[in-house]
């Protein structure tokens, strides 16, 4: 009877669906709108790279799974004890509340890649872990009143309200809020959640209450376990590996690493629901969407990003969908749910281990994205396409084999001077045509798409590493390759150029792509002597490939600011500006805005700020505080140049409101290069210059000479009131930087 006192008669059973939907709905809106959340908190501390991204996702895999362990272990106590036992954690876990970031800064030396995991988990551990485990615990308590059926639509729900709260942060919650108004927001959310878990644990059906529970149906066999753990794995990491391959070498668009994860949300909410055609459906036709994304593994779709990006979350929802469906139909019975859930936790975290930890340390390219793409062709459920493909002998298979990887090879290395591009187009579609005759068949089917994905550009990417052109760190990939016209080697990042040196003679040490003299930052470091005399004390914040390091004279005093010592290594050995021009310009290493915080005031008479993470220049770099910083480390009389060119970002306005509120003048030169400069290596560019001092501005118009009618002033976007640490978005500057050029 003691039981019945805390059942019905408080929360009707009509009631029961609607109120766990909402609670499951709840936390799992939460826990994803958090992710985003603290990702753009640590922002200032970490910086902005997708391996940054990967790590958090790495220690969000963790917490989950320690969540879903949680939830595991304390359905085997009576259902009263569960519900006090939550109660007290929820209770426990608000000491962290308003949910926010540890007091704490990236140690001089310390590896981001460990440092900041840890950073993390101590910031938000125990409020993800306590709100990871309302997924699997609501579903079970759920299932205690067996007249309600299977719970594993609320799986789906679950991962409808991930998919919700992910989504709502950069498009609702980041734009109107500041971080502080966010913080109380999640704050007041979490207080819902628990409101709503009590109200769940008075649903409890009153004959079970007490009762120790007890589990039906037989344990599943050590070998389901870790195939679900496999199949898990598969869509976790091609979640994370696609995020790389885009921001890296598709298009670098800040808050693209939102869509990958959405996409990988829905793909649970459609794998689980209950109407099934959607779901079937999709598994069908994985195998053909998977091999049309194989041929855009290994590109470098810079040229038609939109189109390439588009194909590669295709392929990321389809095969999730796939994978997930396989799950379902893998899933066990109701009273084991929890230790499924488990499993698959365990197999999305090593699926994010792989590729967020493993693959940077051991590849030099993005290579975990094939990989996991061969994976899933691997796993993927398959019918035969053709009845009669089944009937092909084995040996008639393999030796087929055999000729696809023939072709493979020929048309992405052009062996013969006959294979232009348009026969490596023919290869790569007969390499197709094939792999559709293997669906049904894993091995085969597997192999022929590994020779179809090698044929577009896979053998070639495979040559620049055995070549030991590219190197990786934990803040990106880097390429050095050599052009043959005009003659130059040339550094990328991603699909981002970041520094050309012309092999041309006697032009080796001459400024080129951003950099040339007729360049905004050309303008001011020529000028240099002419404005702070012959002992001009300069700070560049980027390094590159060094560049800039030849506007040093003798007797100026250099300062280069590089957060990656993998860079600094590049400029060292495959490039010559900073050893022959700069041998004396110390090297400072650590996040830039760091480290001018820690310098003596007015130390710098000009500072050169070319911190771009691919395309994007670091969000924390431009705010009003980092402007403080700038500002605090520049002489009274000292010039602020910010590199603003970018293919996705119109950065102006940033500066401009910042020139406005602060007090600071500002203006622009958009730099275009004629067509014999093109032949030299230059580009365009567009270089923002700040001073306190605006006396200091009018010198350098000066200075510039002829090119001083390009300095146009900046203009503040009327409404837009540019960024701080604890309010900014992209979205009011996502359009083409062209559109600020002067006409």
């Amino acid at each position: 009877m003691e039981g019945a006192a805390v059942s019905a008669p408080l929360v009707s059973e009509r009631l029961a669906k609607p109120l766990f939907v909402l609670t499951i709905v709840t936390g799992s809106f939460l826990l994803f709108l958090v992710q985003p959340m603290v990702a753009r908190m640590a922002l200032p501390r970490l910086g902005g790279a997708p391996a940054v991204w990967n790590s958090a996702m790495v220690v969000f895999q963790a917490l989950l799974l320690a969540g879903y362990a949680y939830a595991h272990l304390v359905i085997r106590v009576r259902p009263r004890l569960q519900a006090g036992i939550h109660l007290g954690l929820f209770a426990l876990a608000a000491i962290w509340l308003p949910i926010g970031l540890l007091d704490e800064t990236l140690p001089a030396g310390a590896s981001p890649a460990v440092w900041a995991p840890w950073f993390l988990f101590a910031s938000i551990g125990p409020l993800f872990f306590i709100t990871s485990a309302q997924a699997p615990l609501m579903q079970r308590w759920y299932a205690l009143e067996t007249r309600r059926g299977e719970p594993w639509a609320l799986y789906a729900a679950s991962n409808l309200g991930s998919f919700a709260g992910l989504l709502s942060y950069p498009l609702l919650v980041e734009p109107l809020l500041t971080l502080r108004q966010q913080s109380l927001l999640w704050t007041a959310g979490y207080a819902l959640l628990v409101l709503l878990v009590g109200l769940c644990a008075l649903t409890i059906p009153a004959d079970v209450v007490e009762e120790k529970p007890r589990t039906a149906s037989p344990p599943a066999p050590l070998r389901r376990v870790l195939l679900w753990m496999a199949v898990a794995a598969v869509p976790s990491g091609l979640m994370l590996s696609t995020t790389t391959h885009l921001t890296t070498d598709i298009v670098a668009v800040p808050m693209l690493w939102v869509v990958p994860l959405g996409l990988y949300l829905l793909s649970f909410v459609i794998a689980f629901a209950d109407r099934r055609r959607l779901a079937d459906g999709i598994t069908r036709v994985a195998p053909i969407v998977l091999l049309i994304g194989g041929g855009f593994a290994f590109t470098e779709g810079a040229a038609q990003p939109l189109f390439n990006a588009t194909i590669g979350l295709l392929v990321l929802l389809v095969t999730a969908v796939a994978l997930h469906t396989c799950l379902y139909r893998l899933r066990p019975a109701p009273d084991r749910l929890t230790g499924f859930y488990l499993a698959m936790s365990a197999g999305g975290m090593m699926g994010g281990i792989f590729c967020a930890i493993v693959a940077p340390l051991i590849y030099d390219w993005a290579y975990e994205h094939p990989i996991l793409m061969l994976a899933a062709a691997l796993l993927l459920a398959q019918r035969p396409l053709f009845g009669w493909a089944a009937s092909i002998p084995k040996a008639l298979g393999w030796g087929l084999l055999v000729v696809a990887f023939a072709l493979s090879y020929a048309g992405d290395m052009r062996i013969a001077d006959w294979i232009d591009r348009h026969w490596a187009a023919i290869f790569s579609v007969a390499i197709a045509l094939l792999a559709l005759l293997f669906v049904g068949r894993r091995i085969l089917f597997a192999l022929a798409f590994l020779a179809l994905m090698l044929s577009f550009g896979g053998w070639q990417k495979l040559y620049q590493s055995e070549q030991g052109l590219r190197t990786r760190s934990y803040f990106g990939i880097y390429t050095v390759t050599t052009r043959r016209l005009p003659p130059a080697r040339i550094l990328t990042h991603g699909t981002t150029l970041h520094g050309v040196q012309s092999l041309l003679p006697g032009e080796a040490l001459v400024p080129t792509s951003y950099y040339a003299r007729g360049s905004g930052v050309g303008n001011a470091l020529a000028s240099a002597p002419v404005l702070y005399g012959p002992n001009a004390r300069i700070g560049v914040v980027g390094l590159g490939a060094g560049t800039l390091t030849c506007y040093a004279l003798p007797g100026q005093d250099w300062r280069v600011f590089e957060i990656d010592p993998a860079m600094v290594r590049i400029a060292r050995t495959r490039f010559s500006f900073l050893s022959r021009c700069a041998p004396q310009a110390r090297i400072v290493l650590g996040d830039a805005r760091l480290s001018l915080a820690r310098a003596a005031p007015h130390s710098l008479d000009i500072l050169a700020l070319d911190a771009f993470s691919s395309d994007a220049v670091p969000m924390h770099l431009l705010t009003r505080e980092a402007l403080a910083v700038y500002r605090r480390a520049l002489a009274p009389n000292g010039l602020l140049l910010v590199h603003i060119s970018n293919r996705y970002l119109n950065l102006a306005p940033v500066l401009a409101a910042a020139a406005q509120r602060d007090r600071w003048a500002a203006a622009g030169l958009s730099y275009a290069p004629s067509i014999e400069g093109f032949a030299h290596n230059l580009s365009i560019s567009i270089w923002i210059a700040m001073a306190p001092d605006p006396a200091a501005l009018r010198r350098l118009e000066d200075a510039s000479g002829p090119d001083r009618a390009k300095w146009e002033p900046l203009r503040p976007r009327p409404g837009f009131e540019g960024w701080t640490d604890d309010h900014a978005s992209i979205l009011p500057v996502l359009e083409s930087w062209r559109s600020w050029v002067p006409r």
